[in-house]
């Protein structure tokens, strides 16, 4: 005996009215935005560890070298860009 043939789900939806296809937004990352910036030339800009506390114990060059901001480096780059919606 034959037996009727069912219905695939996929027939049974309705398809999306006027939806766009990039839906839901991706929110970037509030940490990352206030702790990294994008170049111009889209290299991440981040700030070095090790510089909140026991700097008595630092020397002064060390310190100086710290102040400064440094480029991210490889896949933590590519996480951080993802991060902040680039």
């Amino acid at each position: 005996m034959n037996r009727p043939t069912a219905t695939p789900p996929t027939a049974l939806r309705r398809p999306a009215a006027n939806l766009p296809r990039s839906m839901p937004k991706m929110k970037s990352h509030s940490g990352a935005k206030k702790r990294f910036k994008q170049t111009g030339r889209g290299k991440i800009r981040g700030r070095h560890a090790f510089t909140s506390h026991n700097l008595q114990t630092k020397r002064p060059k060390r310190k100086r070298r710290l102040g400064r901001s440094l480029e991210v480096e490889g896949s933590d780059a590519q996480r951080v860009k993802r991060l902040i919606g680039k």
